[in-house]
């Protein structure tokens, strides 16, 4: 039992990354129907802006701030940041292609990637970089079962994060709007909605939150590399189509799941099984289930 807990908390902060990031894979979906596939790379973009600015703040602030006040900061700062960098992805990768072919899009995505990776290669180097720790790390010990204050640091933010983003959804003309682009995103803008501040916006919060989940990340694993986004894109995009199309809690609920499968599975076979088993649960899934978790029949189809 003791064992199963361990690795309970460790599904649950290893699917916290994968249910943060997924999001806004699946905002932009709901909304623009389309996949945008250098989410995995603002992550990374992200996580490299938290560096930064966790670096210059430690440097200038450490002597006179505790510690947990410049974590608030490094997130708020680098929130704002990052949401500029989703803005700039919109505006200049995918708006002029908003009429084009939805492969189109998607391969401007991967380019945009590329461009993110080897511009963080041409101006930061190869070497990988520590992330400062902004939080001392403390154990526990509750029955046998380890865990650090870091974990649950990660597991309620990453929740309080999602919650806040589903009140946002549900109770604000802009998430009434989005909603309602999710449903038809060619016939809302005749209601006066202006497709031109929805996407931004979208594109915004969800690089927001992706960069979160990277300072969350590099305080787990604070080694920063380049090509970290590629990996835990890809599979946060797994997990937002098994969702369901533009849903918040169905890209919450498949990444967690994602992470559970991904955990238990090293329990009991070897760790080169782990991605080979956990793709074929969700293949078996997505079969029976194939608009994913919450996934519904729009007006508009998605066009190729």
């Amino acid at each position: 039992m003791e064992y199963f807990l361990q690795n309970l908390i460790n599904a649950l902060q290893w699917g916290s990354f994968y249910a943060v990031i997924s999001i806004g894979y699946s905002m932009v979906y709901g909304v623009l129907m389309l996949f945008n596939f250098a989410h995995g790379d603002i992550f990374m973009v992200g996580t490299y802006i938290g560096f930064g600015i966790s670096t210059l703040l430690l440097a200038l602030c450490s002597a006179f701030l505790p510690g947990w006040v410049i974590f608030v900061l490094v997130v708020i700062v680098t929130m704002f940041l990052a949401s500029f960098i989703g803005v700039f992805v919109e505006v200049v990768g995918y708006r002029p292609l908003r009429g084009a072919p939805r492969a189109s899009a998607a391969i401007t995505g991967l380019m945009i990637g590329i461009i993110f990776e080897t511009g963080t290669l041409i101006i930061l180097g190869a070497q990988r970089f520590s992330f400062p720790p902004l939080i001392k790390s403390i154990s526990y010990n509750i029955g046998g079962v380890y865990f650090t204050n870091v974990k649950v640091l990660i597991i309620v933010i990453s929740l309080i994060l999602m919650l806040a983003l589903h009140t946002f959804i549900q109770k604000t003309k802009w998430g009434m709007a989005m909603r309602a682009m999710s449903y038809d995103f060619l016939a809302v803008p005749l209601m006066g909605v202006s497709i031109n501040v929805i996407a931004p916006l979208t594109f915004a919060i969800g690089a927001g939150l992706a960069s979160v989940a990277g300072i969350l990340y590099g305080q787990a694993y604070p080694i920063l590399d380049p090509y970290m986004g590629i990996s835990l894109g890809w599979k946060a995009f797994v997990a937002a189509i098994l969702g369901g199309r533009g849903s918040i809690m169905g890209a919450a609920m498949a990444g967690y799941l994602l992470g559970f499968i991904e955990i238990f599975v090293a329990m009991a076979f070897p760790s080169t099984f782990r991605d080979l088993i956990a793709y074929s649960i969700i293949l078996i899934i997505l079969t029976f289930r194939p608009r994913g978790f919450f996934g519904m029949v729009h007006s508009t189809q998605l066009r190729l």
